[in-house]
């Protein structure tokens, strides 16, 4: 784990209220792997007092990319960032993605700003010679990541929920057709997505590692603020996660 005041290259609103940044700090370019996240402090002094949690999208030598929503004081004050200004990082921080070295085939699953860490973890794993089939769900075809910004050896299918670009539908929906040749499932979307997975007969019996977001007041496990209920028991979702075994969450009690 390292802190970093991190030099801003660009910030761009890639979507309406949809931001992609990209920041220099090689220390943590350096150590952070697929689905782990940063601590990064949003303003100046104490409005607001606390770090906000955003997971690591993508890496380029000792660069780091960040994509955020703005939804509140804090992202809202990341959104007016502009090249030279500087970000105070803690990372890498959290547990990620695990790829088994003899999977062939990864099935990666997004749905809306669930595309932020596994573009991350796409990059790694084709340059470790798997290949990635990526499920890409939003609202809206304006609200799709662009396409342009993926690896191009990556196998995009998209859905979208009013069918203005792909199939027509929910992301969860496509899972059981593409699940059977996956050698691994991996899933990055809201609650409902994770619910709806954990329902069907096909799936939910798969190890499928899923990253959940939530509410962190520290990041490192201290304040016990995004405490979830796992079949193991209680669980730290920035300690043992973000990742976590989709059949080991207990969906009905997850209030993230």
């Amino acid at each position: 784990m390292n802190q970093a005041l991190a030099p801003i290259q660009s910030c761009t609103e890639l979507l309406s209220r949809i931001y992609l940044m990209e920041v220099e700090a090689a220390e943590i370019a350096s150590a952070a792997y697929p689905g782990q996240f940063v601590m990064v402090r949003t303003g100046w002094g104490h409005d607001p007092l606390l770090r906000r949690p955003l997971s690591i999208h993508r890496t380029n030598g000792g660069q780091i990319a960040f994509l955020f929503n703005v939804v509140g004081r804090g992202t809202e004050w990341l959104a007016h960032r502009r090249q030279g200004d500087f970000l105070d990082l803690l990372g890498p921080l959290g547990k990620g993605f695990s790829i088994h070295p003899d999977s062939h085939h990864l099935l990666l699953v997004a749905g809306g700003m669930g595309i932020a860490p596994l573009v991350f973890l796409a990059q790694g794993a084709l340059a470790n010679g798997h290949s990635v089939t990526l499920l890409l769900g939003a609202r809206t075809a304006s609200l799709l990541y662009p396409k342009a910004l993926l690896p191009p050896e990556v196998e995009l299918v998209l859905v979208t929920e009013d069918g203005s670009a792909g199939k027509r539908g929910q992301v969860s929906d496509l899972v059981p057709d593409f699940s059977p040749k996956a050698s691994q499932i991996f899933a990055c979307g809201p609650v409902p997505l994770y619910q709806a997975m954990a329902t069907q007969n096909q799936v939910r019996e798969r190890p499928i590692q899923v990253s959940l977001e939530a509410r962190m007041g520290c990041g490192l496990g201290a304040c016990y603020g995004c405490t979830i209920k796992t079949r193991g028991g209680l669980k730290q979702v920035c300690k043992d996660g973000p990742v976590f075994e989709l059949r080991d969450i207990l969906w009905q009690e997850v209030r993230v």
